[in-house]
């Protein structure tokens, strides 16, 4: 009773305190236009992306950003009509994303702040045209396409929205389907996003369902290519 009497008092003033920073009526022009909060077909994104930068400025540790069915009818979930698809999401999340490591680097907020986009999986490179009338593609396992910025990540820079330099780690075929020499598994990714945060997966483990667990399930190896 009593911690389920903390976590409501909790989430009560993290409401009462949060007012005020997520409204972005207030926003200036010049910021407006940066992350697309006047265009409809950016709005959406735009919006959580400048939240996010005011979370960072205000000393919230961690955000989750979300693009998809959360704020509009489609997700990138397109095993059908793949083209449009594909043109409309990255119109709605291209400028505001700019737009947030810009600022983060204008204010001297990007070389403390790591910034992660991922997905869940990969696509596969070719359409399953004799399936549907609107072709699409589907599910991979085999690879995915992530990238890192901020924090001590090497290389890259933020120059009037375009990012310059970076390092890439991995690689597949030519059909984007197997790995060309040593894959990058997943475990090894989560281990060097806890290093550039500070953390060494190695120093939690415990003991779950008959077997010793730690941060990164079973070990993973900080790839150290991608730290300045």
């Amino acid at each position: 009773m009593e911690a389920r009497i903390h976590a409501y008092e909790l989430a009560f003033r993290m409401q009462t305190s949060a007012t005020q920073l997520v409204d972005t009526s207030d926003a200036p022009e010049h910021i407006r236009e940066l992350y697309g909060l006047n265009d409809d077909t950016t709005r959406g994104f735009g919006r959580q992306c400048l939240l996010a930068r005011r979370f960072v400025e205000s000393g919230v540790r961690h955000s989750l950003l979300v693009h998809g069915v959360q704020i509009g009818r489609d997700s990138w979930d397109d095993h059908g009509n793949v083209e449009a698809g594909m043109r409309k999401h990255c119109r709605e999340v291209d400028q505001p994303v700019a737009g947030l490591l810009t600022d983060l680097k204008q204010r001297g907020l990007l070389d403390e702040t790591l910034v992660v986009w991922a997905s869940k999986m990969g696509r596969t490179p070719f359409i399953n045209g004799k399936l549907r009338k609107t072709p699409g593609r589907e599910h991979s396992s085999y690879a995915l396409t992530m990238w890192i910025a901020g924090g001590d990540v090497k290389g890259g820079d933020v120059k009037g929205g375009d990012v310059k330099g970076g390092e890439t780690v991995g690689e597949t075929d030519e059909f984007s389907l197997r790995s060309i020499g040593e894959s990058v598994p997943i475990r090894d990714v989560h281990a060097t996003i806890l290093n550039l945060m500070g953390l060494d997966d190695e120093e939690l483990r415990f003991l779950q369902a008959g077997r010793m667990r730690q941060l990164t399930d079973i070990g993973g190896s900080v790839l150290s290519d991608l730290i300045a």
